[in-house]
């Protein structure tokens, strides 16, 4: 060849400086370098030096880039000036948009603060935004829980102290069976990857319990394809099957559960079913050496399962013994539980088989001596290589809560929780729900709230009732409807409120929260409410402050608009006090800070709080004098403190070496950068495991200030507050239901878990309906944000619906063909494809990718705009009618958890139309529309 005359630079320069952040493309809260050239991001890529994602980085990640260039981002801040929903505003100051929403809010809080509702979205700064809102006075604050997996954070919470995703992972140094269960790929994608490179890397077998085989599921080595909503019911098989075969860990449950507390058994009485306790609470047990009771901590003990006790003429008998009772019905066998779950019973026998023989015949020990809570000195820990994880798929069920609860229980029995080879808890975690705060919603004139917004309820007591017995919120969460809606109820706030059902609000105020499109029920309904006049022709909801970085659809139905910053251009704060990034084995916090400068007039939201805190004049925001306490969010970081010593960021406090707890050190922030962002704290070995009941644990998490004194506990098989309930609704207690909701507190807040048909299934016609419906998010998106991006883009252009091939081919589908789909509520005609590894009764597709006209800075004729589509137009946020003159909200009566999954559908081909149906009129954008080609040259 002839002589070439250029060099190929192989390895041009990338950047001239890196700065290290956190990423905000998923929940994962990954570490990454971000390189800059002549002031510009160039590239992301992951910081190998980070506890959760040790230099890996997704798709997501890596575009990052792309959403801090995205034409979507909002400019400034707006005021409407057509009709809601148009998209008509004008710019205006900060100062502007600032004395507006003062001018708003000030006269609420004056007089009846419980008229403003403020509600977040998936940001990650809960407890900051609960801290503003409790100082407000409003009861009316949540965050995105409610419609995403409340069901398995409370059942985890009230069962063991914490679930899974952010409260905990499995060993995967040591696991050798991972069985995983209605879980996506958006969700902690990058540690789950990482985790399963490890396990299949050592021969672990994977196996996966989703109708969708995609993502996940589809690397399992072993997929159950089972029907929506029978997880509980084939969880409970297993249960039935390794009771039965006695493949139960009976040394770990007499130790370490309430599975040897006595339970009180007369009939009637108002204290059936309640635990047999001593003069100070505390939960008795029978030991089997002295054959005496005695507290289930005192040192020595030897809980007996098998006790029966009589004591003046009343008979008690352990947990465990209902437990075994409940579960080895036949009811649970899986001859009976077969065809409701789509599994043959020589396959769910073979699971439970599997599960038995890893857990107790793979079973090993680690030499690593500790002492338990009672005193006793172990030389080695147990180790049982079985460990499990879910998400959203067996939580968006209205029996989602009593599912998660089974699965929870399922480990337990199998000794697999906190022990090596399963699942492990993340610090802060773990907590029981004696730890946690009850719920409060005493609202007052120009006064804070009398107590955190969110919580855990124990009995009747704490429900967030008037003194008419009518709620006090205005999504009704903490009532007899979902007593333990420990998240709130996001997906019911804009519909109670245009009904004024309990009351009317004056102010809806949501952050990065898209309820005009992706994230409601009923989403045309959603966008009338969100329009609807009175008589006087007033909106019916007076007024809309939206806060997002990009032109949403949610946008448009705003009164004004408060434009944050992306998340390289602010700062942000990954507490203990919140969602931290912690890992099993290390206690972690990080930030975020703007390695750039917003181009544009826009201000972190959090900071945008801190003014309208100090405008306001609200506690916490404002001294003795009026003056502000802090300048923004960053010195929110810093200087305050939520308890002496402890403050939002637990690293280098104090002089910069002090750990957890310590003084407020002013450069605080400054050792978080130069740190790559984080901090983090390791656990002890001997600390490591059995967390609950591990003294050198318990003393590590006061030193770091988790809580002030150790507080050991039992893992709840049997749940005593949902009994208390029960005896309300039994007629027991000065606190009582209404009647129309006595039966369904008793049939669903059973203190063992129990599987019920979802509400839904139980009301709509399965000849009619006889098709599942179901969405999942892709692992290349997260909500609808990640969508809008130009790269992410390319990957998830539109989606079509996924059809299984029994439906496929009693449909006479080919490819390119559509279909019309028709559920209880409404109707879509979306182009179809065809998936063989589906469920047979069931079709799905992707969430968020379909997009509003209008929205997003996408030309109206964006593939998202017209082959994408929602869902959620077919669901709606109440249930069909009971005809008891009653509209039931479509949620899980425990948690009030949206049950988006409960959806039953028919479907028949379609001629195609020229777009996805339904069709709305195109929004004006406020920020135009943006270029075909997005091009930035930052190499030279």
């Amino acid at each position: 060849m002839a002589g070439v005359d250029r060099m190929l630079d192989t390895s041009p320069k990338v950047s001239d400086e890196v700065r290290k952040t956190t990423c905000y493309m998923c929940a994962c809260r990954c570490g990454i370098n971000v390189h800059m050239k002549d002031g510009k991001v160039a590239y992301i890529e992951g910081n190998r030096d980070h506890p959760v994602n040790k230099g890996v980085l997704c798709a997501k990640g890596s575009s990052g880039i792309m959403q801090v260039n995205a034409p979507s981002r909002l400019r400034a801040p707006l005021k409407r000036k057509g009709p809601r929903g148009s998209g008509e505003f004008e710019e205006i100051s900060w100062d502007e948009a600032l004395e507006l929403a003062t001018s708003w809010l000030e006269p609420i809080r004056k007089s009846a603060p419980e008229k403003l509702a403020f509600f977040t979205g998936r940001d990650q700064s809960q407890s900051f935004t609960s801290f503003w809102a409790q100082n407000f006075g409003t009861p009316n604050y949540a965050a995105h829980g409610g419609f995403c997996s409340v069901n398995m954070a409370t059942a985890g919470i009230y069962t063991m102290g914490g679930a899974f995703w952010e409260f905990g992972q499995p060993d995967w140094d040591r696991t050798k069976l991972f069985m995983i269960f209605g879980v996506a790929e958006d969700h902690d994608s990058n540690p789950i990857k990482m985790g399963l490179g490890k396990l299949k890397s050592r021969g672990g077998k994977v196996i996966g319990v989703n109708p969708i085989r995609s993502g996940y599921n589809a690397i399992a080595d072993e997929w159950v394809g089972i029907t929506p909503g029978t997880d509980g019911l084939f969880i409970s098989a297993l249960i039935h099957l390794l009771l039965k075969a006695g493949k139960i860990d009976l040394q770990y449950l007499a130790r370490f559960t309430n599975a040897p507390c006595l339970l009180n058994e007369t009939k009637g009485s108002p204290e059936e079913g309640l635990l047999l306790r001593n003069d100070d609470g505390k939960p008795l047990v029978k030991d089997r050496h002295s054959g005496t009771l005695k507290t289930f901590d005192e040192a020595g003990v030897k809980p007996d399962l098998a006790a029966s006790v009589e004591i003046d003429g009343v008979t008690h008998r352990t947990v465990f013994q209902h437990l075994a009772e409940r579960f080895l019905s036949d009811e649970y066998s899986p001859e009976a539980v077969s065809e409701k779950c789509g599994i043959k019973p020589g396959r769910i026998k073979a699971i439970a088989a599997e599960l038995a023989r890893v857990a107790f015949e793979e079973a090993f020990e680690l030499d690593q001596p500790w002492t338990d809570f009672r005193g006793e000195r172990h030389e080695k820990m147990t180790g049982r290589p079985v460990s499990f994880h879910a998400m959203r798929g067996i939580s968006a069920h209205s029996n989602g809560f009593q599912t998660c609860r089974a699965l929870h229980v399922l480990q337990i029995l199998l000794g697999t929780v906190e022990v090596p080879g399963g699942f492990r808890f993340k610090p802060p975690y773990p907590k029981p729900v004696e730890a946690h705060p009850t719920p409060h919603c005493h609202s007052k004139p120009d006064c804070p709230l009398d107590g955190p917004h969110l919580g855990f309820v124990r009995s009747p007591a704490d429900l967030a009732l008037k003194e008419d017995g009518t709620p006090a919120r205005i999504d009704k969460a903490f009532t007899w409807e979902n007593p333990l809606s420990a998240h709130g109820l996001m997906h019911m706030v804009i519909s109670n409120a245009h009904a004024g059902d309990p009351y009317k609000i004056d102010t809806l105020f949501l952050y990065m929260a898209n309820m005009a499109w992706n994230s409601s029920m009923n989403t045309r309904g959603v966008m009338d409410m969100l329009t609807d006049k009175d008589e006087n022709g007033d909106y019916v909801i007076p007024r809309i402050i939206y806060s997002d970085a990009y032109s949403s659809e949610m946008v448009a139905y705003a009164d004004l608009i408060l434009p944050d910053a992306t998340y390289l251009e602010r700062h942000d704060c990954i507490s203990l006090l919140d969602r931290p990034i912690c890992e099993a084995e290390a206690a972690a916090d990080a930030i975020r800070w703007p390695v750039i400068e917003p181009d544009r007039d826009v201000r972190g939201f959090q900071s945008v709080l801190i003014d309208l805190g100090s405008r306001l004049g609200l506690p916490g925001f404002v001294d003795d004098s009026g003056e502000p306490l802090y300048e923004d969010y960053a010195d929110y970081m810093v200087n305050h403190q939520r308890r002496p010593g402890i403050g939002p960021l637990a690293g280098f406090r104090g002089d910069g070496t002090k750990t957890g707890r310590g003084d407020v050190n002013p450069d605080q922030l400054k050792k978080y950068i130069e740190n790559g962002s984080f901090f983090v704290e390791h656990v002890p070995d001997e600390a490591a495991f059995y967390k609950p009941w591990n003294n050198a644990y318990q003393d590590w998490a006061v030193g770091l200030g988790f809580y002030d004194k150790p507080q050991p506990y039992l893992f709840q098989l049997y749940s005593e507050p949902l009994r208390r309930f029960q005896l309300a609704a039994e007629g027991h207690g000065e606190r009582q239901p209404p009647d129309h909701l006595r039966q369904q507190i008793i049939e669903c807040l059973d203190p063992l878990p129990v599987w019920y048909p979802g509400l839904e299934e139980s009301l709509v016609d399965h000849e009619a309906y006889p098709v599942h419906a179901l969405t999942q998010r892709p692992m290349a998106m997260y909500h609808s944000w990640g969508s809008q991006n130009a790269w992410l883009r390319q990957i998830h252009g539109h989606n079509p619906l996924y059809v299984p091939t029994k439906i496929w081919t009693e449909n006479g589908f080919e490819d390119g063909d559509w279909a019309r789909v028709t559920s209880v509520h409404g109707e879509i005609i979306v182009p179809v494809a065809h998936m063989a590894g589906l469920n047979d009764n069931t079709v799905w597709t992707w969430n968020a990718i379909g997009k509003r006209k209008g929205a997003w800075a996408l030309d109206e004729d964006a593939p998202e705009a017209t082959k994408g589509f929602l869902l959620n137009h077919l669901i709606h946020e109440l249930l069909p009618s009971k005809g008891d003159g009653l509209r039931w909200a479509n949620s899980d009566p425990v948690t009030g958890q949206a049950a988006w999954f409960d959806l039953r559908v028919r479907i028949e081909k379609a001629e195609p139309p020229e777009e996805s149906q339904p069709v709305f009129n195109a929004q004006v954008s406020p920020v135009g529309k943006g270029p075909n080609v997005v091009r930035q040259k930052v190499s030279k």
